[in-house]
């Protein structure tokens, strides 16, 4: 088995645990796998210094209905396939909607102040 090198700058010189890690990783994983893994971390790391990074579906869900009154949540609701159509459109999964759906329902219940 041929050894290759590797020569990486880093912005802050590692600790040992974190060399020890690193070498593990490059040892026992592929390098696809590991560029992949790289490039996920990379995103995360460009749109959390964006400010854009929203982690999970419980901030989906806190960020669509945060602030909707009982009566936008019965709109909603009345109009519940467009909605749909537009939470698709986004992107969220049908778990992440079923969700929305069940909080909607909540609010539409309740009286607006």
């Amino acid at each position: 088995m041929i050894k290759h090198v590797v020569e990486l700058p880093l912005s802050i010189k590692p600790t040992d645990a974190e060399l020890k890690k690193l070498k593990e990783y490059f040892k026992e994983m592929p390098v696809a796998e590991i560029l992949t893994g790289l490039k996920f971390a990379n995103n995360r790391w460009s749109a959390k210094d964006a400010g854009t990074l929203k982690v999970g579906r419980k901030s989906i869900v806190q960020k669509e209905i945060h602030s909707v009154t009982s009566e936008q949540a019965q709109w909603r609701l009345k109009n519940w396939k467009m909605m749909i159509a537009n939470y698709r459109r986004r992107g969220y999964s049908y778990p992440t909607i079923s969700r929305i759906k069940k909080i909607l329902i909540q609010k539409s219940k309740k009286k607006s102040k």
